[in-house]
């Protein structure tokens, strides 16, 4: 019985280190091609999406995947849509949307919140760095797929690892 016990857990553990595996793996080449190009491929971005939602259901938190990855496409779809309204101008791309609903499968609607802080938070040192190399900060573009990446693979670390 103990044997049987040790073994599940063995193959939670590893199923868990399977999928963030996968989960980097997508999230550092989206943060490279984004850094590099502006944009964020629905190739990668949609089956994450659908990987996070299969990582939620084996967690048994199915309807906190799905919850998370429509408010995150719909959070960030709603800001993108008022700040061309305001500035004339798009800030957002629904590339940006896309990967944050992705982040919300991942980590459920109650991680949303962490991935926008750290991506926040990483996006302000980001363009903190880049004003002062002397940039016009009004005129710079940032991608924020980088600093999504990041909110998304440290929030699901402190939510399913570290805890």
């Amino acid at each position: 019985m103990l044997v049987m016990l040790a073994c599940s857990v063995y193959d939670t553990v590893m199923i868990i280190w399977f999928f963030g595996f996968v989960l980097l793996s997508v999230l550092a080449a989206l943060a490279v091609i984004d850094f590099k190009t502006m944009i964020l491929p629905n190739m990668l971005t949609f089956p994450l999406i659908f990987i996070g939602l299969l990582f939620a259901y084996w967690q048994n938190a199915l309807l906190a995947g799905v919850i998370g990855t429509a408010v995150g496409y719909a959070g960030l779809v709603a800001l993108e849509l008022a700040y061309k309204r305001l500035r004339g101008i798009d800030g957002i791309g629904r590339g940006d949307a896309k990967l944050l609903a992705a982040g919300g499968a991942w980590c459920g609607w109650y991680g949303l919140s962490f991935i926008l802080l750290i991506a926040s938070f990483s996006g302000l040192i980001h363009a903190l760095i880049l004003s002062k190399s002397g940039a016009d900060p009004k005129n710079q573009k940032l991608p924020f797929g980088p600093h999504l990446a990041l909110g998304i693979f440290l929030t699901w670390l402190a939510l399913f690892v570290l805890r």
